[in-house]
């Protein structure tokens, strides 16, 4: 069948086959499918939807158009876990080392970031001498003796999926939830997991920022996921505020260290004992989420999280005595107060403005070429809720310039006070399972 045959099949509606979405993936993987046809499917599905098994085939015929990562010589179930992304989202920095610790391994394959900060690998380089350049078989032998490791992306995992993205990305179908779920689950599954945890975020911070946006799209990748074989389950977390306190790579690596003390910020100590005790039962070694948490806060309590971060640092070259003596991460020349105006209470943090205002620091990129200061940032000192005083510091900037005009200027058109309390949203707005 002629490619422009499949596009009028599902421009018209029609539902492809398997051998059909094969067909057409390897086609364009291989560069037989012309880009402009394969962004007048695009379109085609934008308006036409897929059905769950449309889903799934595209899913998989993406993870095929690549190498897959074996992760079988590894003890135990794998449970990998995937952020929608957000501000101030430090999630994997605490919760790999802390659901290692009681025994879940974390064969984690992560990126470089754009947009507000950097990615986990950004932040974790925040470490002198951290590196993610291991060859597989050293991937797997760190995660057989140390429960936890953490490489780059292969070039080679899943093409398919960059080639698309890349074209969505300047054909207006980038929000389209199949293409979306498709994406973010073919990564997943090529990266060798047995189980996948979601964090789909909702709010003004996020991809999806309506809440019924993100639970269709939730519900579009458990599906995916339970459909192909790896259990999947997903939980919707509040990012119309910043996660945490601190935005940037080397003040979240701070945080991450504050978190597995038991110090750190409220909202992102409960969401990483929220996913943690879910990525503990699908990995079989709790019960029920309530012995798993359980488990996760006496890891904490104990010490036992934070040590399994020091011997994760350590394995992959980092300095790990940045986690006794923090002022060792890179640190900015510059601080500057950001004081109320008015005393009252916080009653909106527009996390995605305050991920610009990071930005316009140097704390992420632009572009795939732009590169990132470590150093610099964003601290919080106040909450959606939090009464202010007149005069009091809402945030603390971190900068290797002087000029940081811009950047007040941003934060406070992001922190609005009113004279009356504010409750702060919830953090956690649903699951699907």
């Amino acid at each position: 069948m002629r490619t422009v045959d499949l596009i009028t099949k599902k421009r018209d509606g029609g539902e492809l086959t398997k051998e059909e979405i094969n067909i057409l993936i390897r086609g364009y993987t291989d560069g037989s499918v012309p880009d402009y046809q394969m962004s007048a499917m695009a379109m085609a599905i934008f308006f036409k939807g897929m059905t769950p098994t449309e889903r799934a085939d595209l899913t998989m015929a993406m993870v095929h158009s690549g190498e897959t990562i074996d992760l079988s010589g590894i003890d135990g179930i794998k449970v990998d876990k995937h952020s929608t992304g957000g501000v101030g989202d430090t999630t994997t920095l605490v919760l790999a080392p802390l659901v290692a610790s009681i025994g879940v391994p974390v064969a984690k394959m992560s990126g470089r970031g754009l947009g507000h900060t950097g990615g986990t690998i950004d932040k974790l380089e925040s470490v002198p001498g951290f590196h993610v350049e291991i060859d597989n078989e050293q991937f797997l032998e760190l995660v057989n003796r140390n429960g936890l490791a953490v490489i780059g992306q292969s070039d080679n995992l899943t093409p398919a999926d960059k080639k698309l993205y890349g074209l969505r990305d300047v054909t207006g179908t980038v929000n389209s939830i199949p293409l979306i779920a498709s994406s973010i689950m073919s990564k997943k599954i090529a990266s060798g997991a047995d189980a996948i945890v979601l964090d789909v975020k909702t709010g003004d911070g996020a991809f999806m920022k309506e809440l019924s946006e993100a639970e269709e799209l939730a519900a579009c990748m458990v599906d995916i996921g339970n459909r192909v074989g790896r259990r999947t389950i997903a939980v919707l977390s509040d990012m119309s505020q910043p996660l945490g306190n601190a935005i940037g790579n080397a003040l979240e690596v701070r945080e991450a260290i504050d978190t597995l003390r038991g110090v750190g910020p409220e909202d992102l100590t409960e969401l990483c004992l929220t996913l943690g005790s879910h990525m503990a039962v699908l990995a079989g070694v709790a019960s029920d989420q309530q012995a798993a948490r359980k488990m996760l806060e006496q890891s904490i309590a104990n010490g036992h999280a934070l040590e399994k971060f020091k011997l994760f640092l350590s394995a992959q070259g980092g300095d790990a005595s940045v986690v006794d003596e923090p002022e060792r991460l890179p640190s900015a020349k510059y601080r500057f107060e950001v004081p109320a105006k008015a005393a009252g209470y916080v009653s909106s943090i527009a996390a995605e403005n305050m991920g610009l205002a990071a930005m316009l620091l140097g704390a992420g990129r632009a572009t795939k070429e732009s590169s990132i200061d470590l150093a610099v940032g964003i601290f919080l000192h106040k909450k959606v809720g939090d009464s202010v005083k007149d005069g009091e510091s809402l945030a603390t900037i971190h900068a290797n310039g002087e000029s940081v005009s811009d950047v007040i200027t941003q934060i406070y058109k992001s922190i609005q006070i009113q004279e009356n309390p504010v409750n702060p949203p919830p953090l956690l707005v649903g699951e699907v399972k």
